[in-house]
């Protein structure tokens, strides 16, 4: 892709810093964690953002990216007043069913240059409009390959896809699971964190460790120790290692950005307080983090949702609450870093979202009532922007493509959780949530 370095240096408050400010003023430029909140340049760092997964994707060479529309996309972000970014910044080469292709990675020690570079290139365009990022390493889930594929590369090529008829859940998560224990597959995936924490930005010639950009490292997507109770806590030595060795290894690379689990709180812990605490208690995790699903985990009957609604009102709620208070318990900051809604009917640009609007604005009243009280929510990631996104057919289904690329990941109907861009609703609601916190001081 072809970006003005000379505008980078201009506009990007990583290279205005790299260029000659003082080390306290380029300490100050990352996000820093003052025990309960995350703080910037001195101030309360406070933030409405979203999740766009595919934002590395984007900013590769064609035919897998599109410069140009990374930017617009960016820009109505930016107009919106969303500041931060929860990007995947991994991927692996999979047998498993409705994987990603291209992959950041293979079985092999060589990485795909162009995806990195792709990388490099969405980080170059955040820091023109003062966005922040955060990058997660790797997934417990098989859209982007993930942990069974790691352990598919050293036990021989056995798997099992999520979903499975054959192995119905939690069989999958149980199985994934098993990646904690097994040195071979942690060994690999440690090598690409290595990779890519030491990786210079090809764009703008600052080493990734360096930039202010970056707001914090993930160590995956919503891992778990197991899908059921018994398999998650004979794992739970293991996991728990895994974070601590992982976070360890991270800052042993990188002493300038926050860290994070990357974790659905309560829910990634088969519903124990202890593993949320155990996991998050970790000295090297700034800050905890919760997603909310309520469809998905039938908090609200998706085929019921106006006789389900006060219920699963109550769940949000409830979990919001349990968050807050384990927080305030290990007095770190936390993030709803992962909520969405399904739109009203199907999946097509321009039909109604009265519920998700409704859901969404409950999130954002919860995360400003308490952040208005100094309690420890920090900031929000709604799941997903869509923007300009268009599905690959009337079947929804997800086609590659940068035309194609929107919040749903390939193993989901595309459309089914996306904000697209002509959602004028939705994201008034958005950019009123966004101009909140960052008033709050």
């Amino acid at each position: 892709m072809t970006i003005d370095r000379r505008a980078v240096i201009a506009g990007g408050m990583a290279l205005t810093l790299a260029g000659g400010a003082s080390a306290a003023s380029a300490a100050a430029a990352f996000v820093r964690r003052k025990g309960m909140r995350l703080e910037r340049q001195g101030q309360p760092y406070r933030y409405g953002g979203t999740n766009m997964w595919y934002a590395a994707y984007l900013g590769a060479a064609a035919p897998v990216g599109d410069a140009d529309r990374l930017r617009r996309e960016l820009d109505m972000l930016a107009a919106m007043g969303v500041r931060n970014l929860r990007i995947l910044a991994s991927s692996e080469l999979s047998p498993l069913k409705n994987s990603l292709r291209p992959t950041f990675r293979n079985a092999g020690a060589a990485y795909n240059d162009a995806l990195l570079r792709g990388l490099d290139g969405a980080l170059a365009e955040m820091a023109k409009r003062q966005m922040t990022a955060v990058l997660y390493l790797t997934n417990f889930w098989e859209w982007s390959g993930g942990m069974m594929t790691y352990l598919s590369w050293v036990n021989g090529g056995k798997f099992i896809d999520n979903g499975d008829p054959a192995h119905p859940w939690p069989e999958f998560a149980d199985r994934a699971s098993d990646f904690y224990a097994d040195p071979r597959a942690v060994r690999l995936y440690r090598d690409y964190v290595r990779a890519v924490v030491s990786r210079t930005n090809s764009v703008t010639g600052t080493r990734y460790r360096d930039d202010p950009t970056i707001m914090a490292w993930q160590l995956a997507n919503e891992p778990r120790p197991g899908g059921g109770t018994a398999v998650a806590q004979a794992n739970m030595p293991a996991f728990l290692r895994w974070v601590s060795d992982t976070t360890a290894l991270i800052r042993s690379l990188d002493p300038n950005h926050l860290v994070s689990s990357g974790s659905e709180g309560l829910m990634g812990c088969v519903e124990d307080e202890a593993c949320v605490l155990a996991e998050h208690g970790s000295t090297g995790i700034d800050y905890l983090t919760v997603h909310i699903w309520p469809l998905n985990w039938r908090w609200i009957d998706p085929k019921d949702i106006r006789g389900s609604w006060d219920r699963g009102e109550a769940r949000v709620r409830q979990s919001v609450a349990d968050h807050v208070r384990l927080a305030r318990r290990l007095g770190k900051p936390l993030v709803i870093e992962e909520f969405g809604f399904a739109r009203d009917i199907g999946y097509d640009r321009g039909t109604a979202t009265l519920w998700r609007d409704r859901f969404y604005r409950l999130i954002y009243e919860l995360a400003q009532a308490d952040a208005t009280v100094g309690g420890p929510i920090a900031g929000t990631n709604f799941w997903a922007w869509g923007g300009a996104g268009r599905a690959g057919g009337a079947e929804h289904r997800y086609v590659a493509g940068p035309a194609s690329y929107m919040g749903d990941p390939p193993h989901e109907p595309q459309g089914w959780y996306s904000v697209f861009d002509t959602d004028a609703s939705t994201r008034r609601i958005i950019s009123d949530h966004a101009a909140a916190m960052t008033r709050l001081r």
